[in-house]
């Protein structure tokens, strides 16, 4: 699956301009000479005349006058592809798919974009096609659909209203920038197009609230799924309370061992992202914002850290020791702990008998599942991080 679609991606991206080849760098001429001091900063005011740099009227001897630029080269293309579609994320560049060598144009925009979603979606019928029951396939794909319209609605409208360019490219624009947002923080990728810094808190605790629930919406390529079922043993078992029959799943019952390893599997990533929140609220990194929005910036490196994402908003110093030390610590236990409960959980329930369906059954493929399925996530993924996310993006917003 992967090959022939990078290759077809990789074609794409090369015929519109993403670098190519097996050169080093490529140098070219400048539009337009700039000049730089002695420690190589640019001269943004100054003016040059016959070879002399003048800045506020006075000559300024140690400038350098830059008529050439240096073009990163290399096998750009086939890497942005194979990043894309495997949900990594990480660049070729320091700027990622904000860097025009990265994401020259709108159409790359979309072949990228749509490279992070494509196989988490397509996982969906494929786990209907391996289960005989292409209905429950469908039904998994609609709920994840659901989740990923609503978060478009109130992760893109803020950023439309406020007309935020801040932190964002010209050539891609406030929609396209926010798309990919919801985007690559839905599917454990991690790649952005603009400064998720910028971004407006509403449209900010959107991304985190998609990371916040294990990425389930879409997901990594595979992660997103096994989350999702176990979000889906949670809502068998609640449903079988409220009509007082034992939960069943794909004709398997549901019973004690299950349960506990889906509620491992469903808590391992909320208890490692506000342990850590915790542990630097208390002891904040250097540089980080006074205020509900340095606590965003800390709960948000958290949230990418335990959902295996990778984005970032930055904002403080990540090279502490101990930052890197307990980020490494989270990111294991919170990627290893469910693998092995959804691994345990898929072992027991596979050493076990079918039993006859009946008509007291709840039916995992209907609609009406899909809408307790919907308000299950949303109710236990998002409901455990609502007071972390009060003291920081909705009391920036509210502030």
């Amino acid at each position: 699956m992967l090959l022939p679609l990078n290759l077809v991606a990789t074609l794409i991206l090369g015929a519109q301009g993403v670098p190519m080849n097996l050169e080093d760098q490529a140098s070219s001429a400048l539009q337009e000479a700039v000049a730089i001091d002695s420690s190589g900063q640019l001269l943004e005011d100054a003016t040059i005349q016959e070879g002399i740099v003048y800045l506020d009227g006075q000559e300024v001897k140690d400038a350098t006058i830059l008529t050439q630029q240096n073009i990163p080269s290399g096998l750009a293309a086939s890497q942005i592809a194979i990043k894309q579609s495997g949900t990594n994320g990480g660049g070729i560049s320091a700027a990622n798919a904000a860097n025009p060598y990265e994401n020259p144009t709108p159409l790359t925009n979309i072949v990228e974009n749509v490279l992070i979603l494509l196989l988490p979606m397509a996982l969906c019928f494929s786990f209907g096609f391996m289960i005989k029951n292409n209905k429950q396939g469908w039904a998994i794909f609609a709920a994840m659909l659901i989740l990923f319209v609503l978060a478009l609605l109130f992760g893109m409208i803020p950023e439309m209203q406020a007309m935020n360019m801040e932190g964002k490219e010209a050539r891609l624009g406030i929609a396209q920038s926010a798309f990919w947002s919801i985007s690559t923080t839905a599917a454990s990728n991690g790649s952005v197009n603009s400064a998720l810094n910028s971004m407006t808190p509403m449209s900010s605790m959107i991304c985190m609230i998609l990371m916040q629930v294990g990425e389930v919406v879409f997901g990594g390529v595979g992660s997103g799924l096994y989350g999702m079922i176990a979000f889906i043993v949670l809502s068998v078992f609640i449903a079988g309370l409220m009509v007082g029959r034992t939960p069943e799943f794909l004709q398997k019952k549901i019973e004690p061992y299950e349960m506990k390893r889906a509620l491992i599997l469903c808590l391992a990533t909320p208890v490692c992202i506000l342990l850590g929140s915790a542990l630097f609220s208390l002891c904040p990194p250097a540089g980080i914002e006074q205020g509900a929005h340095g606590f965003s910036q800390i709960l948000y490196a958290f949230t990418s850290q335990g959902a295996n994402n990778g984005s970032a908003m930055g904002g403080f110093v990540m090279s502490e020791a101990l930052f890197n030390g307990v980020g490494g610590v989270i990111m294991l236990l919170a990627r290893y702990v469910p693998i092995f409960a959804t691994l345990a959980m898929a072992g027991s329930l596979g050493m076990k008998k079918k039993v006859a369906l009946s008509a007291g059954v709840l039916k995992t493929d209907s609609s009406l599942f899909v809408f307790l399925l919907i308000v299950v996530v949303l109710l236990i993924g998002a409901l455990s991080f609502f007071p972390a996310l009060a003291l920081g993006p909705i009391a920036q917003f509210l502030g």
